[in-house]
């Protein structure tokens, strides 16, 4: 049995149409990382774990992101392949370790794409309130018989709209998600606009009233802080997962990587520090900070547009996400390690069908039947261990097959960022709850038996 089978460096797939530029992957980078976290997280964040230092935590967070985004990088000039850390680790470890990177991808997306929907819902759940509308008790939540709820709907509403969204033609739903990225970055002008002129340095007089935290293991703090906001910045990835329909993909893949990151950082460190400037830090254990913060100091019309353009573009995330997981599963089935199915190309859009169903019937499937609570440190802690494989994967790939070339992307300082990123990387997910690991755990297994009861005999590489 041969577990560590590999597939050629820069193996090129024919079969989706290659149309997106720069700039569409900058949105469809900026489209998944800007939407749940800059919403909601930085309101609890800031409130339970690292007060007005978040934008500490901010930087330590994008600071992480960033060395992977350099690995994934260099990857992506390097091997050109649709799947992101999967195709790289096949090619570098061989098909076992790759399976488990791209189980991971697809736990990571899944329940990023079933948060943000849920995230979605609560959203409008509250405009719904204030119009006096509300739906049944069975249909208003996640399964929990002892409340009378059974399914929370409108999550799975929206997926069914999403998924018939990433059906359509590529460019046409990446062009509608840049009109919706465009729009949610009017509301957060406005947001810091507005806010600049109601700051009150007072505010930030605790900066840090959590303390640091620790390195490993710790609750709360800037550390805890980092930990979570990490969950803000995941969706960077998307892009590498698009490479098939990119033009020119070594030269656009890094910088659309690179430039998209950098804007969320610098987007996320203003509206922080705005938002703690606005409203004492221990106020805004609320869900919908940005828009609460902008009603307490008066500006009740520019905290409900806000909330409109909120609840209208945490779509562009559920797209971005679920066009990258239906990438991710077509990746998986090309290469035999999924039915064949799931890589069937619709004739006249070029786009994987049936992953894209697939992809969307999952999403809405968790998202309507299991509780958001736990959702963003599973799905970090899953991306965090793929991660910590990308880092010992660069420094294997330059061990054996050199610098990268002519035109080609080149990470600095190797080995002292690959080391460095898995060190941070382990931080991270030491900050997590048993149950969190029990969790991952699971999907481990199921993942494992997933691959020897069928993707291992299925293998295009088997064959």
């Amino acid at each position: 049995m041969n577990l560590f089978r590999k597939k050629s460096l820069g193996q090129v797939h024919p079969g989706l149409n290659r149309h997106l530029r720069l700039w569409d992957l900058i949105i469809l980078g900026i489209g998944a990382m800007v939407g749940t976290g800059i919403f909601t997280i930085t309101g609890t964040a800031t409130a339970n774990l690292a007060g007005p230092a978040l934008i500490i935590s901010i930087v330590i967070a994008a600071f992480c992101v960033g060395l992977s985004a350099l690995f994934f990088a260099e990857f992506a000039s390097r091997i050109p392949s649709t799947g992101g850390a999967y195709s790289y680790l096949y090619a570098i470890f061989g098909e076992f370790p790759a399976w488990i990177a791209g189980w991971l991808t697809v736990m990571e997306f899944m329940t990023a794409v079933s948060g943000v929907a849920s995230g979605w819902a609560a959203y409008f759940k509250g405009l719904l309130a204030n119009l006096g509308w509300r739906l049944p008790t069975a249909l208003n939540g996640t399964f929990d018989p002892a409340a009378g709820t059974y399914v929370d709907l409108l999550p799975i509403l929206v997926m069914v709209l999403v998924t018939a969204l990433v059906l359509m033609n590529a460019k046409a739903v990446l062009r509608f998600n840049s009109l919706l990225v465009l729009l949610k970055f009017s509301a957060l002008a406005l947001f810091i606009l507005v806010g600049i002129f109601h700051l009150n340095p007072g505010n930030w007089g605790n900066f840090a009233p959590y303390g640091f935290g620790e390195i490993y293991g710790g609750q709360t703090g800037i550390m805890a802080g980092a930990s979570l906001m990490f969950f803000a910045f995941l969706g960077f990835e998307s892009i590498s997962m698009a490479v098939d329909e990119i033009k020119e993909p070594q030269k656009n893949v890094p910088r659309g990587i690179v430039l998209s990151l950098l804007i969320t950082t610098v987007l996320y460190i203003l509206v922080t520090l705005v938002l703690t400037g606005m409203v004492p830090f221990k106020n805004l254990n609320v869900d919908d900070a940005v828009a609460f913060a902008l009603r307490q100091v008066g500006a009740g019309w520019a905290g409900n547009y806000v909330s409109l353009v909120a609840i209208l573009t945490l779509i562009t995330v559920c797209i971005s996400m679920t066009f990258a997981l239906s990438r991710m599963i077509y990746s998986l089935a090309r290469d035999g390690l999924l039915p064949k199915a799931m890589k069937q190309l619709d004739p006249k859009t070029r786009i994987p069908k049936n992953a894209t169903l697939v992809a969307g019937l999952m999403a809405a499937i968790a998202g309507g039947v299991f509780p958001l609570a736990s959702i963003a440190s599973f799905l970090n802690i899953c991306t965090l261990a793929y991660l910590v494989m990308l880092a010992f994967a660069l420094l294997k790939l330059r061990k054996e097959h050199g610098a990268p070339g002519p035109g080609e992307f080149k990470t600095p300082l190797v080995p002292v960022l690959p080391i460095l990123s898995i060190v941070v990387c382990v931080s991270f997910m030491t900050q997590y709850s048993l149950s969190t690991w029990l969790a991952f755990g699971v999907a481990l297994l199921i993942g494992i038996g997933i691959y020897f009861g069928y993707g291992y005999r299925h293998s295009e590489e088997h064959k």
